[in-house]
Order: structure tokens, then C-alpha cells, then sequence
């Protein structure tokens, strides 16, 4: 341990989105620890962090509400402040078992908030979403667009930020950073660190990037009925390079504020449709995706993508990266990561 370090406790941090906010917090000269039970993640992400970081990375196998085993973590390190990632994150899913999401995602945020209380943590950076949004009835949404939400993993993500809200007003040294992002698509520069579901992709991208692989047989376009201009959803897909320098934009600003906590969406702040997202990989690849048309899904909304003007502003940070850029980079990791796993 060195006293002269920045310790950044990242939870979740072997995940997709944390595993990228690591290699960014190292490359603004911080000291990432993460904290993943590897529940959704592979054990072998630490050594490829290691890799591009060519740093030796601190991670503890443990979970969020494994109070003990945090204080002890906590003891050990001076944690200068935590980002908070761990959680289940499935729209699909959370229809079919709500009770995993609300003992999850509402358990691990509930320890962490002990533990910045106890230890006194000044720096809190939250990982919400614009599935807070629910359905919006104006595009593109700001901060103070209505909070609803439409699936189980929606409401955990609205309830988390009450949560937080209320938190900080009987704990007001507490800076937290509320970051409701849109959709990460895309993988580190390097090929090898980037969205590897365990099973069936939930997300668009890795299930187009499967398809083409061979490894899915073909993919669904869940419904082509919506009222956008060629019938499927579109979303705001931001490249998870992007998002994770937002997470250190906001780590860093925490105290620039007299408001806490802070909000800010993090997105492109353009829409991109399923069909278009298909038709750019085709192009980008030469490669032609198998599909078919679907029913819609449950909890799938028409359309949503972001106002960045706050976030531009406030936290100095805008996406830089392309839909282009996120493609050819998922593309390049999904490749290495077939050939790792065939040969294991």
C-alpha cells in the first residue's frame, strides 16, 4: 500500500464498462481496485488489464455485501473513491426474475453507502442509466426529463438514485455523481478487453457480432412496427471508451458542485435504429448478418437518446469515438476472443 497513491475502489470492475474505466482511471494516474465476484465476468479480464495497463492490478474476488470482507479492504487501502458498477443489468431478464434485481442491485448499493459513511468516502460515482427514463414522451431527453421506468431493471436503477439522493442529505460530505448513461457499445483499442455475455447476448451489438462469427445461427430484430423510420427501436449507442473517461470526468469534478448529488446523461446524443446498426456492420465487414423479424420484447421502448449539453459542459467531456469506431472494434475483439477460447 502507498499512502501517496489514489486508490479507486471500482465495483464490478472486471465487468465490460468497469474493466474499460479501469484502464482509464490507470492512464489518469489512479490505482484501481476492483472488487468482482466474477458472477457476470471472466477471471482471465484481470490479466488482460494487466496487459494493456502493463501495471500489476489489485482485485478481490468478493462481493458487494460481504460487509467484512470489504471493511477489511477498506482498512487496508486510503480508498480516495468508489464507482459503483456491480449489479445485474438485463431488461429481459429482470422481467422474468425481478427478486434477483431488487436483492442485487438494491443489496450492493446499500453496502457501499455503509461503507463510504464509515470510512468516510468523499467520492461516489454511480452507475444509473436512461432506463430511468421509461418511455419519453420528448427526444432527445434532458436531466429533468420525467423519471419513470418500464422493466424491473428500470425501476432498481430509479430506486437506486432515490436511494442515493436521500443518502447524502443525512451524509452530506458523501460527493456523489449520478451518470445515466445510454447504450456502451464497442471494445478498448487493443482487441482484447470488450462485451463478452455469458450465454445469449442481451445487447445488440454482441449478438450482431456472434451472428457473424458463426456462433449464433441467426439474429432477431425484435419487432419492425415501432413509429421510427423503419420500424425499429433506436437508441443512443455510445462507445464504452467514451463512457469510461465520463466515469473519471465525474470522479474528478465531484466537488465542483454545490449540488448533491450530481446528474448527468451520458450519451451521444444521436439515435441510431437496430436496421442501421446492421446495415454498418455489413458495410464495415463486407459480411452478411442472417436475420429475421421478430415479436416485440418486453420492456423494449421506441425510441430514446440523450441531451449531452450538461454533462459537455459541466464535466468538459464529450464523446469523441463513432458508431464506425464501436463496430469495427467489437468486431476486432469478438474475433480474438473466439480464438482465445478455442484454444483453452
Amino acid at each position: 500500500m502507498d499512502s501517496n497513491k489514489k486508490y479507486i475502489l471500482v465495483t464490478g470492475g472486471a465487468g465490460y464498462i468497469g474493466s474499460h474505466t479501469v484502464v482509464a482511471l490507470v492512464e489518469k494516474g489512479y490505482t484501481p481496485i476492483i472488487i468482482d465476484d466474477f458472477r457476470n465476468s471472466n477471471r482471465d479480464v484481470i490479466y488482460r488489464l494487466e496487459k494493456i495497463t502493463k501495471e500489476e492490478i489489485i482485485f478481490f474476488d468478493a462481493a458487494c455485501q460481504d460487509a467484512m470482507r470489504l471493511k477489511g479492504i477498506f482498512s487496508q487501502f486510503p480508498v480516495y473513491g468508489i464507482i459503483h458498477f456491480a449489479a445485474d443489468k438485463a431488461v429481459g431478464e429482470s422481467m422474468e426474475e425481478p427478486l434477483k434485481y431488487f436483492n442485487n442491485n438494491f443489496g450492493s448499493l446499500i453496502s457501499m453507502l455503509e461503507l463510504a459513511k464509515e470510512f468516510e468516502i468523499k467520492r461516489f460515482v454511480f452507475s444509473s442509466s436512461c432506463t430511468v427514463y421509461g418511455e419519453p414522451e420528448n427526444i432527445p431527453v434532458n436531466e429533468q426529463s420525467p423519471v419513470s421506468y418500464s422493466s424491473p431493471y428500470g425501476f432498481t436503477k430509479k430506486v437506486c438514485e432515490e436511494m442515493i439522493q436521500q443518502f447524502v442529505a443525512s451524509s452530506p460530505f458523501v460527493r456523489s455523481t449520478l451518470l445515466r448513461y445510454f447504450n456502451p457499445v464497442g471494445a478498448h483499442e487493443s482487441g482484447i478487453i470488450g462485451e463478452e455475455p455469458d450465454g445469449k447476448p442481451n445487447n445488440l451489438l454482441p449478438f450482431i457480432t456472434q451472428t457473424a462469427a458463426g456462433v449464433r445461427k441467426e439474429l432477431t430484430v425484435f419487432g419492425d412496427d415501432y413509429d421510427t423510420p423503419d420500424g425499429t427501436c433506436i437508441r443512443d449507442y455510445i462507445h464504452v471508451v467514451d463512457l469510461a473517461e465520463a466515469h473519471v470526468a465525474a470522479l474528478e469534478n465531484t466537488d465542483n458542485s454545490d449540488v448533491n448529488p450530481m446528474v448527468y446523461n451520458v450519451g451521444t446524443g444521436t439515435g441510431t435504429s437496430v436496421l442501421e446498426m446492421i446495415q454498418t456492420f455489413e458495410n464495415i465487414t463486407g459480411i452478411k448478418l442472417p436475420y429475421t423479424i421478430g415479436p416485440r420484447r418486453d420492456g423494449d421502448i421506441k425510441e430514446i437518446f440523450a441531451n449531452t449539453d450538461k454533462v459537455n459542459k459541466e464535466l468538459n467531456w464529450k464523446s469523441k469515438k463513432t458508431i464506425t469506431d464501436a463496430i469495427s472494434s467489437a468486431w476486432t475483439f469478438e474475433k480474438y476472443i473466439r480464438e482465445l477460447r478455442k484454444n483453452e
